[in-house]
């Protein structure tokens, strides 16, 4: 499968989870590419990069989600558009 296809598979599968998961492990997105993990992480990373994704980092764990969604938005003055 192509990156665009498989971008497109990861905010399909994140936008059908939003109702009951705003963020999410590396993990879960590679496995929902079914890839390796350094190919999943160079996509990954290209949709961060083009503002398709958000990364969340504690120092410890990182976490990804849809832009503007979760509970860190409100609290960071992130805006939804």
């Amino acid at each position: 499968m192509a990156d665009e296809e498989m971008k497109q598979k990861v905010l399909d599968e994140l936008q059908k989870k939003s109702g009951s998961k705003t963020k999410f492990y590396f993990n879960d997105l590679a496995k929902i590419m079914d890839m390796k993990p350094r190919v999943a992480k160079k996509i990954v990373n290209e949709m961060v990069t083009e503002g398709k994704l958000t990364f969340w980092s504690s120092g410890s764990t990182t976490m990804y989600s849809l832009p503007g969604v979760g509970k860190q938005t409100a609290s960071e003055g992130e805006s939804k558009e």
